[in-house]
């Protein structure tokens, strides 16, 4: 790690950080809106279509194959072969906009106060800003200084922990959540599968509450008391399909149980459980607070 190399306008050097699977559609736009950073490591999944090839394309790339187990894990190790002392992580549906770009240069020009920050996401649905549901308030820990943060060992929906305070930037990322339901309903089914094995590794019960109080009380919630409805159809559309994978969630982890009982043991997606992903760097401290 270069600890002191700075890069343009005299700011400390960035490494951008992009973990993708068979994402051709995306990762060229990902990569480019990234391309001010010092470098890009892109951690692949080994994917069987043209994002490698992508990917490799660009000079300012470092390419890495990996096997997935979970979001958390990919993004640990892929922020341990950074090089740089800020770290800026993105997924290959997300853009970097020229006045997040602005913003996190001038606030690291500047000397930044906090060790992290936390980044708003502006979420589409099928080229349709999300202005409703709660979705409108999505945000994610994104910038953070070397062993400054560090994601928990979860296999989905793991939100960075962080050393201390980690405060909001103003302009957001640009989050391509769903462009189609034939690249979004198998992702909806991945993450039930992990979710129900997250819970099942936890030792979480499922039952009638579970199958069917969650789903609907998330319906509910986005459609309603977070004014989904405001959206119009494609709010509607959008609620449904967020209730749709609460359900699967707690319906495989039932379907588990059940299956268990009669001495039928499911088989789990692979966790990592190599401690070096998840150890913090020796001498950086434990994690005092979580932001998403």
């Amino acid at each position: 790690m270069e600890a002191v190399a700075t890069g343009a306008q005299g700011r400390p050097k960035i490494s951008a950080v992009v973990t993708t699977f068979n994402e051709e559609d995306n990762v060229g736009d990902c990569v480019a809106s990234l391309l001010w950073c010092d470098e890009v490591v892109v951690v692949d999944s080994f994917s069987t279509d043209r994002t490698a090839e992508i990917a490799r394309s660009f000079e300012k790339v470092r390419f890495f194959e990996r096997a997935y187990r979970g979001s958390a894990s990919q993004k640990n190790w892929a922020m341990d072969q950074t090089r740089f002392e800020w770290i800026l992580i993105f997924d290959a549906d997300e853009r970097c906009t020229p006045e997040l770009q602005a913003e996190i240069t001038a606030l690291l020009s500047s000397g930044p106060a906090a060790e992290a920050y936390v980044i708003k996401r502006r979420v589409y649905f099928m080229d349709r800003v999300i202005r409703h549901s709660g979705w409108q308030h999505d945000r994610v820990v994104r910038l953070v200084r070397r062993g400054a943060g560090r994601y928990p060992n979860k296999r989905v929906h793991a939100d960075m922990q962080t050393r201390g305070p980690a405060p909001v930037l103003r302009n957001p990322m640009l989050h391509y959540m769903v462009e189609s339901f034939d690249q979004y309903l198998p992702r909806i089914v991945k993450y039930g599968f992990w979710g129900a094995a997250q819970g099942w590794k936890t030792n979480r019960s499922s039952g009638l509450a579970e199958v069917l109080g969650r789903p609907l009380w998330r319906f509910l919630r986005m459609y309603v008391l977070q004014l989904g409805f405001l959206d119009g159809m494609p709010g509607l559309v959008f609620c449904m399909l967020q209730a749709f994978g609460t359900y699967l969630k707690w319906a495989i982890l039932w379907e588990w149980h059940a299956n268990a009982a009669r001495g039928r043991t499911p088989k789990l997606p692979e966790f990592d459980e190599d401690e070096a992903v998840w150890a913090w760097e020796e001498g950086q401290g434990e994690p005092t607070a979580r932001r998403s």
